[in-house]
């Protein structure tokens, strides 16, 4: 893709991209993604994460504790996640959310975590980078209760849920991302979702190492296929790949704007 775009959510600290991570952000310019945002799911893992961020000029981080590992990992605090805010390239707050598929058993942790997050996100101004997985409607009434306390902004990460929390969603304001789940053949119900959502409320992101699209499926996935997602989300819109390219990055820089300002600063 000639035209630039960005991925709003990886993981390039994961085990996957071991020993070939400046190959892997070369690949990724290559391919028009000239920004990404890599994310920390542990925060003890947070120095390592922030240590990317500050090697490559294109690469910001986000941190947050993942849902599926509320249980096992401390409590966040906000004022933990506040302190981690003022880093430069530190420019979202998560991922968090709920996931009720692998994790159910979790769930009352998972909605402390969630509120401390959100609570986080309303302190410092940054966006919230939510994880839904089976808990539609539990995700849906807490990210409302907080919007009813203090607004903030927030984007839901890899959206694969139901309609209604899309509505939901976007009715608070919030962005949905498009993740390589929606260039799936049997992922129909997805894109008509996001086909019926506003063009400048969308995002693109890998999740990679996970959900690599076609015709990378099955193996590992990494920031420059963020171009086959953007090349399916212009057949869903109705729209050159250019005005995609050039939509989702504008989106991008609304929502991370704390990331806009520091690459125009650059």
């Amino acid at each position: 893709m000639a035209f630039e775009i960005v991925d709003s959510h990886c993981h390039l600290d994961f085990p996957d991209f071991n020993d070939e991570l400046a190959q892997i952000i070369s690949r990724a310019q290559e391919a028009g993604v000239s920004r990404m945002v890599t994310i920390c799911t542990k925060l003890h893992n947070e120095p390592a994460v922030r240590a990317i961020a500050e090697a490559y000029p294109g690469v910001y981080y986000a941190a947050g504790t993942h849902p599926m590992s509320a249980a096992e990992q401390p409590l966040a605090t906000v004022d933990q996640l506040v302190a981690l805010s003022k880093h430069p390239k530190f420019v979202g707050i998560g991922e968090t959310g709920l996931d009720y598929h692998y994790t159910a058993e979790s769930a009352e942790i998972q909605k402390v975590s969630l509120r401390v997050h959100i609570e986080a996100a309303q302190e410092t101004g940054l966006p919230l980078i939510i994880h839904a997985r089976a808990a539609d409607e539990d995700v849906a009434q807490i990210l409302a209760e907080g919007m009813a306390v203090r607004p903030y902004s927030c984007v839901m990460h890899c959206f694969s849920s139901g309609e209604a929390l899309a509505k939901a969603a976007l009715e608070m304001g919030f962005y949905l991302s498009m993740s390589g789940v929606a260039t799936f053949p049997k992922s129909q119900e997805i894109r008509d979702i996001f086909a019926k959502a506003p063009l400048n409320r969308i995002l693109l992101e890998t999740d990679s190492p996970y959900l690599a699209p076609p015709p990378y499926r099955g193996r590992r996935n990494e920031p420059a296929y963020t171009a086959f997602t953007a090349k399916v989300g212009a057949q869903v819109f109705g729209v050159s790949e250019a005005e995609f390219a050039a939509a989702t990055t504008a989106n991008f820089d609304r929502l991370f704007s704390k990331a806009a300002r520091k690459a125009q600063a650059a």
